[in-house]
């Protein structure tokens, strides 16, 4: 009896190999494998349906509710509603019923309005057509329809309905063109392969009568990462294993391009491929400011407890004395003599807590949920951030942060594609310590850069010339370029020979595309990519083919490349280029010494250099090495760390051939850009897997590090020569007596650290000393404390990460921006409190897993110093606002209390206590919240000292909470006891009637709700007719309200407590004279302490807005000569740096007075104070 079958399924169930747990079986066409091979085991896997929406019909209303209410504030506000509910209260349900349905109902809609457009999406995806062969012939289906193993057929220009493997294509190579641009936003055309074994399945019928299975990795979201194999029997022989990669991977999403038609297999479908997987949210950021409101909320939540405590306790007291405790006119029923009194007293507890619970602003959420909704379009739609070039402007992929951008301490860049433009262009190249220069003599005469040039027409022949070829060849068959599809071999050189200067080529790296237009000019043109062989046009016009065997694809580890070719001659070659540190190690012969000297001088002059090298393999060596490919390319699990091996055991033993230098232009604007960064007091770090010498170039540039400042360097060669441990200490030695002695002096130095990533590593290693010299991290971060910028070089995209997450956990807890344009900056974004990522040339991976996207690095500018400082301050505003009109609100009621016995009487009416949150106070905050700005957007971007007023959450401190909520309990006494005397002696109508207390606590609201709506008003700079209609509007709309609530007899009320109340109160002559003279003296205090401050201790903003209210500046920028243009990395901008701001006024004879408003401020922050309107300021 053959128990194969049982062992199989036993060892592939119960024995718990990672071998089956990691895997998936594909039977392509859902055909079983045969006699003798492994067990077919059909798997279930979810069908192709999209879901990208939360809700159902059926599940909408529980689950969004079980989601609203995991919120703290709602969840407090159900208890108090269920309170009212369950005991007798003071107040009806409604008033806390009410507000927390508006809130939620509010919520829930525009989330269901959300999700029904996502189910819309989701049907039309679902429902598309699709081409499946079943039986030998083509039969269309539905999208949501397709399962794995079905055999797909897709035409030119369709998306993929789901992740493929592909098995043919009508191209005779087997090959087929994607774009996927709605992945990752690369345009370039990629290419795809097939497997050698299936590229002959050309018809419908073929491809039914293939029989493999394909064993592959379990659904994981890296979209350039994939492990399998294909396993394809044949008759009467062993089945044949080839291994299967990414390049071999079709993704949902991406459109087939420049191919008639392919052929390919599902295997993950729906929910399992790579775009849903990366589709799914990432972890959730909190704001500085959300933090400080959730701690606010603990604060006023004790104060609430506190006054429920303090009144709960005084009744008892009030009632202790029996005439007190039962009066005759309310005698306790027989229940409640009966009940306990710790009974009793926790009713009345919970009795207080709801009187009391308005202070806890409910609305305030959502008001801020909008505010940052809607706030987040004003990003999108700023015209100054749309770059034309790209036809693309500034993406929000998460309104949660906006606030955010205005807090910003350290700021952690990439350099390539973001601080420069990642367009490369070929410079030089060294071979053998001569250096060639494309196109280095011009009209006969040779350029002054060339004297000591040797050209190709002229080199050395006999061995260097050998040297010369190889070198150009090596570049012309180790890379990954594609050639256009509508070149032609003849094209090309039809191109060449009429000196067209138009690129042929598309590669997903820019320095490959630089390198092969470099040997085109140089006289190398590489022709195309057919039937794996490649060819190249030497300078002999002659057309050269090598196989193409094996490429060893780069990597951000290695940083290096290679690929295998065979020549023409039948000789084995391997080509290898890489930075510097990973290729000179691995030479032993080449004259290394003339190649490295000519690297570091390139390098020093910011160039991006690259080394090639070679080696020839004898044809054991060769198999060998296609053995050890071939074992790690079938390994289903490590594949990647067996790749690794094999090629560290590969690629060794080379001989130089030379070096290239490509450069890399500065982006417009940067150097301001970074310039306005340190101004605002932001600190920049530079992260770059560079070379040292390259980056500093590019730091120097960009105005990182000026000629003055002091280079400190942390790197592997100082520490080779000296102990790691010395050499920190010795630096931190440097800064701290600096640090000292600039108390004394004026001057001070200005430092700036170079560290590399083998050095970082051995810093941030744990030490096995607990204490004294292993503690290297705090020497670190101090030394980088007093350094004005930081280079780090050599960086593996980990490594970026872990910088960014030691600055945000050292003890001042500073907040951390990253932004770059590459996916090996992906890491480092999600790490950061604001990511923000590049729409650059290196894919869209850093855009789509960022906060915000921007087209160029010069659009950070205005998104920090500019949206970032007015969304803070606008929010800042609004947080502090609601507690104080809530504190207004309540503490008289809280005061009340005792006037009435703690009886827990309302003072206002339940209308009011419904809607004052809700209707009366809450449309005019939210304008301010959107629209304010407190200085114009000019000045912003023109003094980025500004920042440094709102820096370290500066609105939300302590103090200033502390200040707002003494603000509004002053008010609160101003309104109550200010009413209470006006009442003292009783107050009568035109009529004779008395005021009651209804009319008391009216008058009470009626001069709240004017004088938190007015106290807006004040804090308001930038007056609209928005403004003025919402402000305005709403005070009128509570006149309105008032006068209709109580001018008529509502028929579904039980009680007309307030009919006639509010007109009664309007036709008493004291009455009006007790609102006006109350909001006066309410809003006094507040504005006497602007006064104060603004003329005593003025800020950079009060200046600036002292500035623009004089009539100073009128915004012109003129042209004096000293405001000097700045270098932004290819142009100048007059209106940032030091800019002259003139206003000419005539005065008294003609007197014509000019202010250089930014100029004078730098030099003397009191400038304005002191100087007369007619003065002028005497040059510098």
């Amino acid at each position: 009896m053959d128990f194969s079958v049982l062992r199989n399924l036993i060892s592939r169930y119960c024995a718990g190999e990672e071998y089956w747990v990691d895997s998936r079986t594909v039977y392509i066409g859902h055909k079983e494998p045969p006699l003798g091979a492994d067990a077919y085991i059909p798997q279930r896997y979810p069908d192709n349906r999209i879901v990208s929406s939360k809700y159902t019909l059926w599940n909408f209303i529980p689950k969004n509710l079980f989601e609203q209410f995991r919120r703290i504030a709602n969840f407090y506000f159900l208890l108090i509603f269920l309170v009212q509910l369950i005991i007798d209260t003071p107040t009806s349900p409604v008033t806390s019923g009410l507000p927390l349905f508006f809130v939620i109902t509010v919520t829930a809609i525009k989330q269901g309005y959300e999700d029904w457009l996502r189910h819309k999406a989701d049907c039309s995806i679902n429902e598309c057509p699709v081409d499946v062969v079943k039986e030998g012939t083509v039969v269309r289906t539905q999208s949501h329809k397709l399962r794995v193993g079905d055999v797909v057929m897709a035409r030119e220009d369709e998306t993929f309905p789901c992740d493929l493997i592909l098995l043919s294509s009508s191209r005779d190579d087997g090959t087929c063109y994607v774009t996927t641009t709605s992945l990752d936003g690369e345009s370039s055309h990629k290419t795809y392969y097939a497997v050698p074994d299936t590229t002959a399945f050309k018809t419908e019928q073929e491809v039914d009568s293939l029989h493999a299975t394909i064993e592959c990795e379990q659904p994981q979201p890296d979209l350039y990462k994939f492990v399998g194999r294909i396993n394809i029997y044949k008759e009467s022989e062993d089945p044949i294993a080839r291994p299967l990669g990414a390049e071999n991977l079709l993704l949902r999403g991406a459109t087939l391009k420049n191919t008639e038609h392919i052929y390919a297999v599902a295997i993950y479908t729906g929910m399992d491929t790579k775009m849903t997987l990366n589709y799914q949210s990432k972890s959730q950021k909190r704001s500085a400011v959300e933090k400080s409101m959730n701690a606010f909320l603990i604060v006023y939540l004790c104060i609430l407890i506190s006054k429920a405590v303090i009144n709960t306790v005084l009744k008892y007291v009030w009632q202790w004395p029996a005439d007190h405790d039962q009066p005759w006119y309310n005698h306790r029923t027989e229940i409640d003599r009966e009940r306990h009194v710790v009974i009793r007293a926790f009713t009345d507890f919970l009795a207080f807590m709801v009187l009391f619970n308005y202070i806890i602003p409910v609305s305030m959420y959502v008001t801020v949920e909008m505010q940052k909704f809607l706030g987040s379009y004003f990003i999108a739609w700023d015209k100054d951030m749309y770059d034309d070039e790209m036809g693309e402007g500034a993406q929000v992929n998460t309104s949660d942060l906006n606030e955010e951008l205005g807090q910003v301490e350290y700021v952690f860049t990439d350099k390539t594609g973001t601080l420069t433009e990642n367009n490369m262009e070929f410079i030089e190249c060294c071979v053998d310590g001569h250096v060639y220069i494309p196109h280095a003599i011009c009209n006969g005469q040779i350029l002054s850069a060339a004297s000591s040039i040797d050209m190709i027409d002229s080199s050395p022949g006999g061995d260097h010339r050998q040297q010369e070829d190889l070198f150009f060849r090596a570049l012309c068959v180790c890379h990954t370029v594609q050639v256009k599809e509508e070149e032609t071999v003849e094209s090309i050189k039809r191109g060449i020979h009429q000196g067209k200067a138009t690129s042929s080529y598309i590669s997903s790296s820019p320095d490959e595309v630089a390198l092969v237009e470099g040997m085109k000019r140089l006289g190398y043109t590489y022709l195309r990519l057919k039937d794996r062989h490649m060819e190249i046009l030497n300078k002999e016009d002659e057309i050269e083919r090598f196989e193409l065997l094996h490429v060893l694809n780069f990597d951000s580890v290695r940083r290096r490349m290679s690929v295998i070719v065979k020549s023409s001659a039948g000789e084995y070659l391997l080509f290898c280029k890489g930075a510097d540190s990973s290729i000179f190690p691995r030479v032993v012969s080449g004259k290394v010494g003339q190649v490295r000297a000519r690297v570091e001088q390139n390098a020093l002059e910011g160039l991006r250099t690259l080394c090639v090298a070679y080696r020839s393999l004898s044809l054991a060596e060769y198999e060998e090495a296609c053995h050890k490919l071939s074992d790690a390319k079938l390994a289903l699990q490590d594949r990647e760390q067996r790749l690794a091996q094999a090629y560290d055991l590969i690629e060794r033993d080379f001989t130089l051939l030379g070096a290239t230098a490509v450069e890399d232009r500065l982006q417009e604007k940067a150097a301001d850009t970074i310039e306005s960064l340190h101004k605002a007091g932001m600190k920049v770090w530079v992260l770059t897997g560079d070379k040292m010498e390259t980056a500093a170039a590019t730091c120097y540039a960009s105005k990182l590090f000026r000629r003055s400042t002091q280079i400190l360097e942390l790197t592997k060669k100082r520490t080779e020569e000296q102990s790691l441990h010395d050499v920190l200490f010795d630096l931190s030695r440097t800064v701290l007596r600096q640090r000292s002695l600039s108390g004394l002096s004026v001057d001070c130095q200005d430092y700036g650290l170079i560290i590399d990533g083998a050095t970082l590593s051995a810093v941030l290693k744990p030490s096995p000393e607990s204490s004294g010299s292993g503690n290297y991290r705090e020497i670190f971060l101090e030394i980088c404390r007093n350094c004005s910028a930081v280079l780090c070089c050599r960086m593996a995209p980990l490594q970026k990460a872990q910088i960014v997450k030691l600055i945000k956990a050292s003890k001042e807890h500073p907040i951390t921006l990253a932004i770059g344009d590459g996916a090996n900056d992906v890491s480092m974004i999600l790490e950061a409190h604001v990511g923000i990522g590049i729409m650059g040339k290196e894919g869209r991976q850093a855009a789509r897993n960022s906060d915000y996207a921007i087209p160029k690095f010069k659009h950070l500018k205005k998104m920090l110093l500019v949206h970032g400082h007015i969304y803070y301050i606008r929010i800042a505003e609004l947080v502090q606002y609601f507690f104080y009109k809530n504190v207004c609100f309540i503490f008289p009621q809280f005061l009340y209390q005792f006037f009435c016995g703690f009886s827990q009487q309302p003072l206002y009416d339940t209308a009011y206590l419904t809607l004052y949150n809700i209707s009366f106070t809450s449309l005019p905050i939210l304008l301010y919240s959107l629209i304010e700005k407190h200085v114009s957007i000019e000045t912003l971007k023109r003094d980025p000292t500004l920042y440094r007023d709102i820096a370290k959450n500066s609105l939300l401190r302590w103090p200033v909470f502390l200040y707002w909520t003494c603000l509004g309990l002053f008010d609160a006494c101003i309104f109550f006891f200010g009413a209470y005397f006006l009442f003292d002696n009783t107050t009568f109508t035109s009529n004779g009637q008395m005021f009651g207390n209804w009319t008391f606590g009216t008058l009470v609201f009626t001069v709240l709700v004017f004088t938190v709506t007015l106290k807006l008003a004040l804090d308001t700079h930038h007056w609209t007719w928005i403004n003025h209609f919402v402000i305005w509007g709403s005070l009128l709309f509570y006149v309105i309200f008032s006068l209709l609530w109580g001018g008529i007899i509502w028929p579904f009320l039980n009680y007309q407590r307030m009919y006639y109340v509010f007109m009664q109160m309007l036709s008493s002559g004291p009455a009006w004279l007790s609102i006006i003279l109350l909001i006066m003296v309410s809003l006094l205090p507040d504005v006497v302490k602007k006064v104060l401050c603004r003329t005593l201790w003025p800020t950079a903003t009060h200046l600036a807005q002292r500035v623009k209210a004089d009539g100073v500046c009128d915004g012109s920028v003129s042209s004096a000569p000293d405001a000097s243009p700045v270098d932004g990395g290819g142009g100048s901008e007059r209106d940032m740096l030091c800019p002259a701001r003139t206003c000419e006024r005539d005065r008294g004879g003609g007197v014509r007075a000019t202010r250089t408003y930014d100029c004078m401020m730098s030099h003397n922050p009191n400038y304005l104070l002191s100087q007369p309107l007619d003065s002028s300021p005497s040059e510098n």
